[in-house]
């Protein structure tokens, strides 16, 4: 009489698959992985695109009086020569203009952002005795894209320009500004478009001669009581000189007007005798938008606006903060309405970005549905319910590992879920086949329904395991990738290999014992088997 000896398992898949097989811990080990993952999906940050590192700086350096000649030659060179001493720039473009230079500085991309700001910070410092002596202090202006990429741009206008002017509507818009920069999670704001307050005067040049005086004593008259008066230069074609930037200093345009300027013939010159003074705008802000609303089909006259945009902290979820924001503006409704105030969300990431997770995740769903009944047909539908169980269990630990790693979830992100979505299920399936083959066996007559399980699944180890490996060093090139395309494709060599890693895991410890507890094993008879 032959004795039978147990199969001892070699390999690790048979080690797993025999320990886990049952445990009272498996079952509870597959729910706490579904809600993790499921938990990850929900509180994940979500974005369009992925986060990229984008360094680079700006630098700029004013010398007043100085030509566009002048400023290239004793500014931008030199600063450009500095600046490629910097390691690790890519790229350096100058612009001069009268009055002031500007050098901007482009890093490789993936070059850490703080470490390449301060290398530019370090040599501007060290050479700043390369700038003439009356050039100013340089501003240097690193460059985020989390923050100059705005996730929210808000256009606000006015529905009737002649009650409410653009210096009113700035104002209005720049108190909703105030709190909407409070926001958890919100970086920058800015408007754009807004025009301030201001006095403007217009200085008639035959007064001016009449009473003998010169444009320096007017400066220095109205800069007694304002702090921010820039430089006069040349006259309008009207002969007339534009004075710009008065402000905080008076109230009204009548306390301009009276300001003394000079002394004549034992009486006071005010500065309303050679001078209009109005209260209008800064006119000297070139940069404007207007806006045209759709209603009832029809497109309105072109109206000025202003726009408010919205910029989130890196990793944050742009889709929650531009709920918050939309939620902020609700609160201000009824108070724009009644100053004649309507807005439009021109852009808005936050909702791009919800779309697009969501539609991924529905194709993602649908892949799955797809699989699950392609394996009826070639396995059956106890076979192809265990494999579609293990999809979302790999998945959900693919996303926790993405989530205690950092990353967002994105168009990107997802896309590497659906690359491997097929390769996710290689291994469950090799391990139910090798099940579904020893089940239908006869020499596994005599054995009983655990030694079948872990015989099957650790004969298949060895060689699922290489040819995983084999698809996972396929994915290690592509995390060397530079430039921008490496930085955009970087979720996938990121998740790939986890995803690949976990689903060797999930076959060799679920697939055995659902199948134990789903599949049904044949009768054997003496012919064979049914």
């Amino acid at each position: 009489m032959q004795i039978h000896k147990p199969y001892m398992p070699k390999d690790s898949a048979g080690k797993l698959a025999g320990y886990f097989m049952n445990s009272p811990l498996t079952m509870l080990l597959g729910f706490t992985l579904l809600a993790i993952g499921y938990l990850s999906l929900e509180i994940m940050p979500r974005e369009e695109n992925p986060q990229m590192v984008v360094s680079g700086s700006t630098v700029i350096v004013a010398l007043p009086g100085a030509t566009a000649k002048e400023i290239e030659n004793v500014i931008v060179r030199p600063l450009e020569r500095k600046m490629k001493e910097v390691l690790g720039i890519e790229h350096i473009y100058g612009m001069a203009m009268d009055n002031v230079g500007v050098v901007n500085a482009a890093f490789y991309i993936g070059e850490e952002k703080e470490n390449s700001n301060l290398k530019i910070y370090d040599k501007i410092m060290q050479n700043a005795d390369i700038f003439p002596k009356n050039a100013m202090q340089p501003i240097i202006k690193p460059l985020d894209i989390d923050v100059d990429i705005p996730i929210l741009s808000v256009a606000f206008y006015a529905k009737d320009s002649q009650k409410m002017n653009r210096t009113q509507l700035y104002d209005a818009v720049k108190k909703i500004q105030h709190h909407i920069n409070g926001l958890p999670n919100v970086a920058v704001t800015a408007l754009k478009g807004g025009h301030k307050h201001q006095y403007n005067l217009e200085v008639d040049l035959g007064k001016l001669s009449g009473y003998n005086l010169s444009m320096g004593q007017i400066v220095k008259a109205v800069q007694a009581l304002a702090y921010n008066v820039p430089a006069i230069k040349n006259k309008t074609k009207s002969n007339q000189i534009v004075m710009m930037g008065v402000k905080n200093a008076i109230e009204s345009v009548k306390d301009i007007e009276n300001i003394i300027v000079a002394q004549y013939m034992g009486s006071a010159i005010h500065l309303r005798d050679i001078a209009t003074v109005t209260h209008g705008y800064d006119i000297q802000n070139f940069h404007s938008a207007t806006i045209s609303v759709n209603e009832n089909g029809k497109f309105s006259a072109p109206t000025s606006q202003v726009t408010l945009t919205v910029s989130k902290l890196k990793g944050t979820n742009a889709v929650i903060i531009a709920e918050e924001v939309k939620k902020e503006l609700e609160m201000y409704k009824d108070l724009l309405a009644k100053n004649g105030i309507s807005y439009s969300i021109t852009r808005n990431d936050g909702e791009r970005a919800n779309e697009a997770v969501n539609e991924l995740v529905y194709h993602l769903i649908l892949s799955i549905v797809i699989i699950a009944i392609l394996l009826i047909f070639v396995l059956g539908w106890r076979e192809s319910l265990i494999v579609t169980f293990t999809v979302p269990a790999i998945l959900a630990i693919t996303l926790f590992v993405a989530y205690i790693t950092g990353q967002t979830i994105n168009r990107i992100t997802l896309f590497a879920f659906l690359l491997s979505l097929g390769l996710l299920v290689d291994a469950a399936i090799i391990v139910i086949e090798n099940i579904h083959r020893h089940f239908h066996s006869l020499e596994s007559e005599h054995q009983d329904i655990d030694e079948i399980l872990i015989e099957a699944t650790d004969e298949i180890g060895p060689p699922t395991n290489i040819a995983t490996l084999a698809i996972i060093l396929t994915m290690v090139p592509m995390a060397f990738v530079g430039g921008m395309m490496g930085q955009f494709m970087k979720p996938i060599p990121a998740n790939v290999p986890v995803a690949l890693v976990a689903s060797l895991f999930i076959a060799y410890i679920f697939t055995p014992y659902l199948a134990k507890r789903i599949m049904k094993r044949p009768n054997h008879t003496k012919e064979g088997h049914k």
